[in-house]
């Protein structure tokens, strides 16, 4: 299955089970890539928020104008911090962001529930790697990599650049089929 990939220099088109990494600035604005990627060409998606609570993600994909009748959210942080969690079909929670094994459970069973075109967001790889360290995060990042290409989905992994030093930075390039690169002024160069 092929899926349109809607950002600037990038090919036109991906095939099922790749993994995208979105290698960014810590300040710079992703929103526009991850929801122009939700939006095209999809059945049904998946956002895993490690940055921001499920209801900020709603806000965020309502204010990019995608459909959020096919949005689900993996919300990792409201349980830790005590805030108040409004159950809904569409809305599931780990108990942290560290919970890595829930995680790519929770990615394993949206990906069996749903049919179609599937995509995956990530957002973000580094925020799990402050929570849960570089190397338990790097074989659950291979997990969902698995599971992509089981159930013929596409995924995008958001990491910031500079916080991470270069062998880090380049062993995940490796990791994943293509990366999009956004720098400091909102350019975007693609490498697949």
């Amino acid at each position: 299955m092929e899926y349109a990939l809607a950002v600037e220099n990038t090919p036109d088109s991906i095939p099922g089970g790749t993994g995208v990494l979105l290698v960014h600035p810590s300040t710079g604005e992703t929103d526009r890539i991850d929801t122009d990627f939700l939006k095209t060409d999809t059945d049904s998606f998946l956002v895993v928020s490690t940055r921001t609570t499920a209801r900020e993600v709603m806000q965020k994909i309502d204010h990019y104008g995608v459909d959020e009748s096919k949005a689900v959210i993996l919300d990792t942080l409201s349980v830790e911090r005590g805030y108040s969690r409004r159950s809904a079909e569409n809305v599931h929670y780990v108990s942290a962001p560290d919970d890595l094994d829930g995680i790519v459970s929770q990615v394993e069973r949206f990906l069996d529930d749903h049919d179609g075109k599937l995509r995956v967001s990530v957002d973000s790889v580094t925020e799990l790697i402050y929570y849960a360290d570089e190397e338990p995060v790097y074989e659950a990042m291979t997990d969902l990599l698995d599971l992509l290409a089981e159930h013929d989905a596409v995924g995008l992994f958001h990491l910031a650049e500079e916080v991470h030093d270069e062998p880090t930075l380049e062993r995940y390039v490796e990791l994943f089929d293509g990366t999009i690169y956004l720098d400091e002024a909102g350019d975007v160069t693609g490498e697949f």
